[in-house]
């Protein structure tokens, strides 16, 4: 096993220790149902004895009797089992999920950025089944087999010691042999799955392309490359059946061969008068039990690696530590004037671009800054730098004197409302999105900020007004109006340092108009920062900073900076100014 598959274990013991009250009664439910199973034999060996004793009819039926006892304890005790095991198996399940729900969420900007979240989202449902599998296979299946082996190889020890001997050096054999075979299986196995998905995907390629097929005239050449790929998939196919009917023969071998040899023994010791008919009865018995029990090993092995290969992946994710974390007795941020400080930061993506170095940017409290230059050149990762998205490798990022990486996350971005260019929305009513910036507010301030952001106009004409769910990521409404309900939920946060990220960029003209009317009553009164590439929405501000490869090449005021000769704010006004009504 390796150290992934341990991990896989450990992650999943850790939830389930925390109902030692379920285990302790699955064990009981386990050990009571095998034993009383066990009994099974030992009665038919009296019954028999009896019978061929030509007893009266009561001792017989006081045998049977105790048949159908055994059966009904059996019963009873793999009903408490099923039924404890209906709260136990449920339980862990929502354990596991919560556990990667939360920690997943921890995982950095940088992490999501890297992850499809349709990946991530069927990585954590398969760790989920993975349990469920793995649970199944061990409880249900080789724990009754190492259970019932124990007790045959005990019951038949008092019998003829003989007898246990070869029951247990025919299990250690068995057991072996299945066990190296299901791991040699597995990796045909394996590429029996990943052919099948390659067939799929080229099928569905080819469906897709259809017209292009059509076109180029590439039928026969798509037809010669399919079939040369589904042949490859028939042998490897073929291979893996073969492989599991001749673990069968060779299963089917070693039982006959246990058989074989038990009651070869079984006759010699009985015309020594060493056993009675009885005994046979209980020998033939347990050796159809442990067949029962022995058959489908390999399968289960199998299956248990299997989903162990599917949880493998969620387990890494649980297993990687947080790229961004909080500092060890890290403090709240407390906000009293919004004075940001970008002091001598210098920062790369993972060791290999450089954005910044040695860069030094002061925004005074209350003051509003627009980031204007060329695409590339560090705008956008201030603000993810200002939110903490990444960490820098140099320098500090003060907020009123505190440095944000020595205070905790989430209350550096409580203090901190940001409207992206492309607001991604819950699919939730638009209440619940513009509210999920301060849960706790009355119905009036939502309406009021939906108002004041002139989203209150288009929400209620919709017929089911503000309780309209809103689709997957908002798609059921336009730029506009997502941007609307965006800047709602800003003034809804209410915080004191607002960023803008774009926020009018891609919007027709009326919209524009509105949601610049909007951010007039967003950034009164707060410190804010505006990335813009249409210069126009960007006149008013108090300073304008131009960065081009990461260094501030000129900042002032819109006046200020039309005056320079031959800038690159005047370069870009002079691009942009056709469209422009001064």
């Amino acid at each position: 096993m390796d150290f992934k598959s341990k991990q896989t274990f450990r992650i999943f013991w850790q939830h389930a220790r925390r109902y030692p009250g379920l285990i302790l009664l699955l064990t009981i439910g386990l050990l009571g149902a095998t034993a009383a199973e066990s009994f099974g034999p030992y009665f038919y060996k009296q019954l028999f004895n009896l019978l061929a004793a030509n007893a009266p009819v009561a001792p017989i039926l006081m045998v049977v009797t105790k048949i159908l006892a055994a059966a009904a304890v059996a019963w009873l005790f793999w009903r408490l089992a099923t039924f404890v095991n209906n709260v136990f198996q449920p339980s862990i399940m929502r354990d596991l999920l919560n556990t990667c729900f939360n920690y997943l969420h921890r995982h950095s900007f940088n992490f999501f950025s890297n992850n499809f979240a349709g990946s991530l989202v069927k990585k954590i449902g398969r760790y989920e089944r993975a349990f469920e599998d793995i649970t199944d296979q061990i409880y249900w299946s080789l724990m009754p087999t190492a259970i019932k082996i124990i007790i045959i190889a005990a019951v038949l020890y008092f019998l003829k010691p003989i007898f246990a001997l070869v029951v247990l050096i025919w299990s250690a054999v068995f057991v072996a042999f299945t066990v190296w075979f299901a791991l040699y299986k597995l990796k045909y196995d394996v590429t029996s799955a990943e052919l099948d998905t390659e067939v799929g995907g080229r099928l569905a390629d080819t469906v897709t392309n259809n017209i292009n097929v059509k076109l180029f005239g590439g039928l026969s050449r798509e037809s010669k490359s399919f079939s040369r790929l589904t042949l490859k998939q028939y042998l490897v196919r073929k291979w893996t059946w073969d492989l599991g009917s001749i673990n069968e023969a060779i299963q089917g071998a070693l039982f006959a061969i246990l058989e074989f040899t038990i009651l070869t023994l079984a006759v010699k010791s009985w015309k020594q008068g060493g056993l009675t008919l009885g005994d046979f009865a209980l020998l033939q018995g347990y050796m159809i039990q442990m067949f029962q029990r022995l058959w489908d090993l390999g399968r289960q092995i199998k299956n248990i690696y299997s989903r162990l290969g599917d949880a493998e992946e969620m387990t890494e994710i649980l297993t990687a530590p947080h790229e961004i974390q909080d500092a060890p007795q890290a403090q709240p941020l407390r906000v009293a004037k919004g004075q940001i400080n970008f002091n001598h930061i210098s920062f790369n993506y993972s060791g290999k671009r450089k954005v910044f170095g040695d860069f030094n940017l002061t925004i005074a409290p209350g003051e509003r800054v627009a980031l204007i230059g060329p695409s590339g050149g560090g705008k956008t990762t201030i603000v993810k730098l200002l939110l903490r998205f990444f960490d820098i490798q140099e320098g500090a990022i003060l907020i009123d004197g505190q440095d944000i990486s020595k205070v905790t996350q989430d209350s550096l971005r409580d203090q901190i409302a940001l409207v992206p260019q492309d607001p991604i929305l819950f699919h939730r009513s638009l209440y619940d999105n513009i509210a999920y910036a301060r849960p706790n507010a009355s119905e009036e301030e939502i309406y009021e900020a939906a108002r004041l952001a002139h989203a209150h106009e288009f929400i209620t004409s919709f017929p089911d007004g503000y309780n309209t769910f809103v689709g997957e990521r908002g798609v059921k409404l336009s730029g506009g109006e997502r941007q609307r309900v965006a800047i709602a939920r800003a003034i809804l946060k209410d915080a004191p340092i607002l960023v803008l990220d774009e926020a009018t960029s891609s919007l027709d003209s009326e919209s524009e108009l509105l949601i610049q009317d909007a951010l007039k009553h967003l950034i009164e009164g707060k410190t804010t920062i505006s990335i813009a590439h249409r210069l126009s929405t960007i006149m008013q501000m108090d300073r304008i900073v131009v960065i081009k490869k990461g260094q501030i090449v000129e900042e002032g005021k819109h006046a200020e900076l039309l005056k320079a000769r031959q800038g690159v704010y005047q370069k870009l006004w002079q691009i942009q100014a056709g469209g422009f009504s001064k």
